[in-house]
């Protein structure tokens, strides 16, 4: 039996989303977030506050992250990965809807990322880091009719 598979195992959870828009050309674009140091693009998300429903969740994040503030659409799908920190192996779901700005600015984005920057969804799909999150753009691409 390794040692990984005798650490204690925790269920955690997290919300986000796809925050999306029509350019004035009528592409569809996406928000990500990025990392420069760590050559990272994802999805905004973060853990809920005590007693706070997800969606609550999901729209606090993409403001604090992105500088957006957006209207909840549609539940887009979650992710499951796990991980290791602080001798606890943690099995995380992440729930995303999709989402559509009605006010903020992406340069109003918190410190947690170097850059949030709207991209066309082919353009989101080469820069994602995570399969998972490209998949919920795949996913969001079709409800919103956008080819890939």
């Amino acid at each position: 039996m390794s040692s990984r598979s005798r650490l204690p195992i925790e269920d955690v959870v997290s919300a986000g989303g796809i925050p999306w828009r029509r350019s004035e050309t009528g592409e569809v674009q996406v928000a990500i977030c990025g990392r420069r140091a760590e050559r990272l693009w994802v999805l905004p998300k973060g853990t809920p506050d005590e007693g706070e429903p997800l969606e609550q969740t999901a729209l606090r994040e993409v403001r604090e992250e992105t500088g957006l503030d957006v209207r909840l659409g549609e539940p887009i799908g979650s992710i499951e990965y796990w991980f290791t920190a602080n001798g606890t192996r943690y099995h995380k779901r992440v729930h995303h809807w999709l989402m559509e700005p009605v006010g903020g600015d992406v340069a109003d984005h918190d410190h947690e990322f170097d850059e949030v920057r709207w991209v066309p969804i082919p353009e989101a799909l080469e820069l994602l880091t995570y399969e998972g999150e490209r998949n919920l753009v795949r996913e969001a691409a079709r409800r919103l009719g956008v080819e890939v």
